[in-house]
């Protein structure tokens, strides 16, 4: 990693309608998901709109989505900024099965994490988007099984 990269903040977005739901990630993300990562920004939405907005602006470098979020869920909201926003940033799920994995695929997540958060799984998940993202280019794909 070179010291520009060291140097740097990534930003990631939480979107959950539930306050409990954006805290607890937060406080599993910690200030820094890996020691070869740099250190991270978390910015809280609990609208559709808001997500869409901060997304927009391209300072967003992984979001992280509630598929149990009312009215919008974030499987849905992951299909509709990959659609829609060009060079989406990687997207992680929050499921609340295992079965529903085949909805994150769906959703073309890079990455799912179940309920109840584990804040040692969630983490990991997060740094191993960001670290493939990183290593591939615009419209590689990208694949994470979790």
């Amino acid at each position: 990693m070179s010291e520009a990269q060291a140097a740097e903040t990534l930003t990631i977005l939480v979107y959950s309608d539930d306050r409990s739901v954006r805290d607890d990630v937060r406080l599993a993300l910690g200030r820094r998901v890996a020691a070869d990562l740099p250190e991270i920004e978390v910015l809280d939405a609990a609208t559709q709109p808001a997500v869409i907005a901060m997304m927009d602006e391209g300072k967003v470098d992984l979001a992280i989505l509630d598929g149990e979020a009312v009215p919008a869920g974030g499987m849905g909201l992951a299909r509709q900024v990959k659609d829609e926003i060009f060079e989406c940033p990687p997207v992680v799920v929050l499921i609340a099965r295992p079965q529903d994995a085949w909805l994150a695929t769906w959703s073309r997540a890079e990455g799912a994490v179940g309920y109840p958060l584990d804040p040692i799984r969630l983490p990991e998940v997060v740094a191993d988007v960001l670290r493939r993202a990183r290593d591939t280019q615009p419209g590689d794909a990208v694949v994470v099984a979790s």
